[in-house]
């Protein structure tokens, strides 16, 4: 919604708009000559020279109406565009593409900045209006827009695009005096230029095919977010969440679902309260994931290792319970002290946790014979994201623990995620190493032992596919998929 509004007003099709009430006044002008023309007409005509009076006093008239007639037809009855803001007319519009030099309507479209803005205006007639006019008002153009009714107003969500030069805090000023309240603003990309529909839909097909694909819908769904999922029976034991019904709870800021297999799942947006409409969106997402139950993607890729044995790697989850703690079985007490940093007798406990598709991805590298040597857990951690690794021994030092970091890495980055960490110990050489070939900023904290080493995804580029979709590289000879 831009200034062009005004423009209706005044030209139809590209030419003037013909007012009656010049006609009007026109007439009105007309028959007050002719009455004052006919008494100087009679006055002087019985006066001596009253002849070449009149002739003289005709002349005049026609060359007036002469002069008159020229000018407008020159100049036209339309006022000057640039003194009110008009379009030029048909005529005078210079032909081309929008935003040539020249046109001045597109400067905002070429130079603007997207922006999301939520405010809250009174459910009254002409309260949207007087919103959209003071926008207007700044050559901000409106993109899209979003109504979530309230029981006391209206939350008004718009996409806008406005001049680079105007900055949010006049944006804010300028709702806050047309009548928003509680406006909050942030910058926006392009891919919020999707509907809303769209998004949903795309969202619930991405759910639809992987269960670990749930928490980063919400997070895109419902914007900058936390969230975390509660097991019913926590790991250590003890008293798990109080149970919430199945409709689920909204309050203000925070809403909490029933979680997938058990459990709660919380979300919080402390600096934006969620609505109704985000609230009943966000529950028909996780009554999708409830009712398709444990999935993941069966694709794999086989990796060729240097010596020549092959590895197939692909997503593993909880029916890959047996396998995994067969694995345990195998990993010397010092391999399973490095990757879980606490009693070798309580490593098993974890991995029903850990292969949980709920709660993020896992990879293992399985060879020929079926038998799982490497695992790698993408784990969701609210606002953040752990990466851990565990390698048999007789596995280790052949790079398959730096494939599936790799590719770990390479599912963060999908996902949106800003970094990645990994808790490990100051002895752990080649969780070191493996993270150093990333070729990614790092950043080291060692308190009492404890090494957690963070890798920062800004400048890492984003993989065209998933990276379990597609072979990204590999060890050694050529890979082939299955």
């Amino acid at each position: 919604m831009t200034a062009e509004m005004s423009d209706v007003t005044r030209a139809k099709h590209g030419r003037p708009v013909h007012h009656w009430r010049r006609d009007v006044v026109e007439l009105a002008a007309l028959f007050t000559a002719v009455a004052v023309a006919d008494g100087v007409a009679n006055l002087i005509g019985h006066g001596p020279d009253g002849p070449a009076l009149l002739v003289i006093s005709a002349l005049v008239l026609a060359g007036t109406a002469g002069f008159h007639t020229w000018w407008a037809r020159r100049h036209g009855h339309a006022p000057p565009a640039g003194d009110t803001g008009a379009r030029p007319t048909a005529e005078r519009r210079s032909a081309g593409l929008c935003g040539q030099p020249g046109d001045d309507t597109d400067d905002v479209t070429d130079t603007g900045a997207l922006w999301r803005m939520r405010t809250t205006v009174k459910d009254e007639p002409g309260s949207l209006a007087a919103l959209c006019t003071a926008l207007a008002e700044r050559h901000v153009d409106i993109l899209s827009l979003q109504t979530h009714p309230l029981a006391d107003g209206t939350v008004d969500e718009f996409l806008l695009r406005a001049p680079a030069v105007l900055q949010a805090t006049e944006i804010t000023r300028a709702v806050s005096q047309a009548g928003g309240e509680s406006t909050w603003i942030e910058r926006a990309d392009a891919h919020d230029l999707v509907d809303a529909p769209t998004r949903v839909l795309g969202l619930a097909a991405r759910t639809a095919l992987d269960a670990a694909e749930l928490p980063l819908a919400l997070r895109q769904l419902l914007g900058r977010c936390t969230i975390r999922s509660l097991p019913g029976a926590p790991v250590g034991g003890g008293r798990g969440p109080e149970p919430v019904p199945v409709e689920g709870v909204l309050e203000d800021t925070v809403m909490r679902l029933p979680a997938p297999e058990g459990g709660v799942l919380t979300v919080e947006r402390p600096y934006l309260p969620f609505t109704p409409t985000e609230f009943a969106r966000a529950r028909a997402l996780v009554d999708l994931d409830n009712r398709l139950g444990p999935r993941i993607p069966r694709g794999k890729d086989v990796l060729t290792l240097p010596e020549g044995n092959d590895i197939t790697v692909r997503r593993a989850d909880t029916g890959d319970l047996a396998a995994a703690k067969a694995m345990h079985e195998r990993c010397s007490p010092r391999t399973l002290g490095m990757r879980y940093h606490g009693p070798v007798g309580d490593a098993d406990r974890y991995l029903n946790h850990l292969l949980s598709p709920r709660l993020g991805r896992t990879l293992a590298a399985q060879t020929t014979s079926g038998r799982i040597v490497g695992l790698g857990h993408l784990l969701w951690d609210g606002d953040e994201t752990e990466v851990a690794l565990l390698i048999e021994d007789e596995w280790q030092q052949r790079g398959i623990g730096g494939e599936l970091l790799g590719r770990l890495v390479a599912m963060a980055v999908e996902a949106g995620c800003e970094s990645v960490y990994a808790v490990t110990q100051a002895s752990n050489t080649g969780m070191v190493a493996a993270m150093r070939r990333l070729g990614l900023p790092l950043d080291y904290q060692i308190e009492e032992g404890t090494l957690v080493i963070t890798a920062r995804l800004d400048t890492a580029p984003t993989p065209a596919p998933r990276p379990y979709d597609t072979a990204l590289r590999h060890l050694g000879a050529p890979a082939h998929r299955d």
